[in-house]
């Protein structure tokens, strides 16, 4: 089990220490195109190889223009990580794009549209304590 944890510890600190980088450390313009965020790392047992999964907010050229930099910026962020976190090994690293974040943003437009057409049918009472139904009937509009 004590394994596990120092598999947990060291992909929380490459997390800190890319997400580091990207703010500080990475001067590619393709970066810059899209707000690039890690969200995930998974670090293998051996502590050989790393897959990094970020998220692009951004057009889908600009998600895969930052995806490339990252991409060839990997060379230069391995450098950093094996400086910065002093491992006997530093593991091989793979960005990912995340499309997590767009999925979940996806599947809450669904629910709102499903229960837009509910209150439009009259399935739902506009004073309804069902969830979701107050950001339905409430008007943002401006006065």
């Amino acid at each position: 089990m004590a394994q596990g944890r120092r598999v947990e510890r060291v992909a929380a600190l490459i997390r800190r220490e890319v997400s580091e980088l990207l703010v500080h450390g990475l001067k590619d313009e393709r970066i810059a195109l899209g707000m690039v965020s890690v969200t995930t790392v998974e670090v293998a047992g051996d502590l050989q190889h790393c897959k990094i999964f970020v998220s692009i907010f951004g057009s889908e050229d600009d998600r895969q223009e930052a995806l490339a930099g990252l991409k060839s910026a990997t060379p230069f962020v391995k450098g950093e990580l094996g400086r910065r976190l002093k491992l006997r090994r530093t593991p091989e690293v793979i960005f990912q794009l995340d499309r997590g974040i767009e999925k979940g943003t996806t599947v809450l437009g669904l629910l709102n549209q499903l229960g837009r057409q509910r209150l439009e049918r009259g399935e739902i009472p506009a004073g309804s304590d069902e969830p979701g139904v107050d950001e339905l009937t409430r008007d943002d509009s401006p006065a």
